[in-house]
């Protein structure tokens, strides 16, 4: 059971932060749109495999903070703070008129290539994965590591292949989308609030 909500949480807190228009995920409709869905999905592929490594990595990092008693309390202390104005930040964004979106351009590489290099320079899931397994304190064996991983990576992929199948349609509806995935955001960091506070609560770091 424990593995099996570490795994959902972790999907959707994937899913849902891959949602707001970004480098990666624009750059996935940008190539569906210049060569086809097919290209799309390959360069989704390609992104979501380097998030596995990506996690691997910011799980890995949480488990030496949190080793270690006063840099877990700042962590805490400081995750709480960060969360609760990325919540506001995302409330502002939802109520302000969301300008049209710029696409990218990307190298004239294969998809799969475009999708990892894109991906390796997106270094944000990096922190974003390490505040969430912070937060969910997952224990350190093999198999909560890899639900971990997985959830992240099929979290990431299957926001990036909504894109691949609907940007088409979404593109002339890109303000109303934003203004909800901006909800969205707000609402799990809202709940990531709450799970850090609980944790500050339990370890006694008031």
């Amino acid at each position: 059971m424990e593995i099996t909500k570490l795994f959902f949480i972790t999907f959707l807190s994937a899913f849902l932060g891959v949602i707001p228009p970004g480098l990666v995920n624009m750059t996935v409709a940008k190539t569906c749109l210049e060569r086809g869905k097919k290209s799309g999905i390959f360069v989704a592929i390609g992104a979501s495999v380097v998030v596995l490594f990506q996690a691997l990595i910011a799980i890995l990092l949480a488990r030496y903070i949190f080793n270690n008693p006063y840099v877990r309390n700042i962590l805490l202390r400081t995750g709480g703070v960060v969360f609760l104005l990325m919540a506001i930040y995302f409330f502002i964004k939802a109520k302000k008129k969301s300008p049209k979106v710029k696409t990218y351009k990307s190298a004239k590489t294969k998809s799969f290539f475009k999708g990892v290099m894109v991906s390796i320079l997106n270094i944000l899931p990096i922190p974003f994965f390490c505040a969430i397994g912070a937060a969910l304190h997952v224990t350190y064996d093999a198999l909560n590591i890899s639900a971990f991983i997985l959830a992240a990576a099929l979290g990431t992929f299957t926001t990036l292949y909504f894109y691949v199948l609907s940007f088409l349609k979404i593109e002339n509806k890109t303000a109303k989308f934003t203004r909800y995935s901006n909800y969205f955001m707000a609402t799990l960091m809202l709940v990531l609030v709450i799970v850090t506070l609980a944790r500050i609560y339990v370890t006694g770091s008031f």
